[in-house]
């Protein structure tokens, strides 16, 4: 029984600020940042965007492209690290307000930029053990970074749903394989009641993503039997411009194969959503036949990835919700740091 994708959707906020608003306010080098982290600006969530309305949305445009009642969805599953409660999910709220409920199993996870990918690991792994027909996974996140440090230049907003499910006439893409590689690697962490996270600065680099993405992705293609060739388009996580770029060259992929899903450089580091949110945009462009290679990465540190192969159906259902490139390059509107800093003022005070 083929299991795979059956409806896709993005959801990215309008608005944006630029590298340079953020740099002159704390004498930065915007050049340097730019150069260093191969991002130009971010998306920024509005007050009532968080997790929760932002999943909510990518939900409603995968619906679309599925053609499905919601009520046949079996289990909800958000994985983000900017749940709005501590105590109550997120799931059971957007399965409510999409109409899944109450014949639902829901659930909240949170494995750093990963969270996304588990949702749908687990989504697709209960429709191929028989025992939901629908399951949705979504990666979301309105990701954190302290004003003045390196992540506030990146730490952006946004979320990707997907509905998993064996309908053959529903079928967008198929998922043929998927493997996970993990490691206590603890790089980047933010403990209860802290608002910012902490970072292990360069160490966050080789020994925490490349080494586990590079892993991920090697035991993908040795499980698979396949080659960096046999693939059209591969996404990975994305925390800057730069990294997606090193570890497809590290194995063997050329900037071709990437540079669709490689949405950073104008969206920002969107965390639990980024390498989902990467696969909406191949989606949108992809053709029958072609093969996809997927793989998240979550601080602490672990990998997801997926073979993925897309179905003659993508073409019927990608113009029936909004394109992520569109809500990305063509539906914005830019802030000034003022403007953001009170927002983001706003956002910190209504989660107390």
């Amino acid at each position: 029984m083929a299991v795979g994708i059956i409806g896709y959707g993005a959801h990215l906020p309008r608005r944006r600020i630029k590298v340079e608003e953020i740099a002159k306010v704390w004498g930065a080098d915007a050049p340097s940042y730019k150069k260093g982290l191969e991002l130009r600006e971010k998306s920024v969530p509005a007050l009532d965007e968080d997790t929760i309305t932002l999943s909510v949305e990518a939900t409603r445009n995968a619906l679309a492209r599925a053609g499905i009642d919601a009520k046949d969805i079996g289990a909800v599953y958000v994985g983000s690290e900017s749940h709005p409660y501590a105590v109550k999910p997120s799931g059971v709220t957007v399965a409510e307000a999409i109409g899944a409920t109450p014949d639902c199993h829901c659930a909240d996870f949170e494995f750093a930029c990963k969270a996304g990918s588990e949702g749908m690991f687990v989504a697709y792994g209960l429709v191929k053990a028989g025992l939901i027909k629908y399951g949705l996974g979504i990666g979301a996140d309105t990701s954190q970074g302290a004003p003045g440090d390196a992540l506030e230049y990146s730490a952006a907003a946004g979320a990707a749903a997907f509905i998993m499910g064996a309908d053959d006439d529903r079928m967008i893409a198929t998922i043929d394989d998927s493997y996970s590689f993990m490691t206590d690697t603890p790089d980047f962490w933010r403990r209860e009641h802290q608002f910012y996270p902490s970072h292990g600065g360069r160490f966050t680099g080789e020994p925490a993503y490349f080494r586990t993405v590079t892993g991920a992705i090697k035991g993908m293609l040795e499980k698979s039997s396949m080659k960096p060739g046999d693939f059209k388009y591969v996404i990975f996580h994305q925390p800057n411009g730069k990294f997606p770029k090193r570890a497809g060259k590290q194995l063997g992929f050329n900037f071709e194969q990437i540079d669709v899903g490689r949405l950073v450089p104008t969206l920002g580091n969107t965390y639990s959503g980024a390498s989902p949110l990467g696969l909406t945009a191949v989606l949108d462009v992809a053709e029958p036949g072609d093969r996809v290679l997927m793989c998240s990465y979550g601080s602490g540190a672990g990998s997801d990835a997926f073979v993925l192969t897309v179905k003659d159906r993508v073409r019927e259902v990608r113009d029936l919700a909004p394109k992520t490139r569109w809500m990305l390059d063509e539906n914005v509107t830019y802030l000034e740091y003022g403007e953001y800093a009170k927002l983001r003022r706003k956002i910190r005070l209504a989660a107390h």
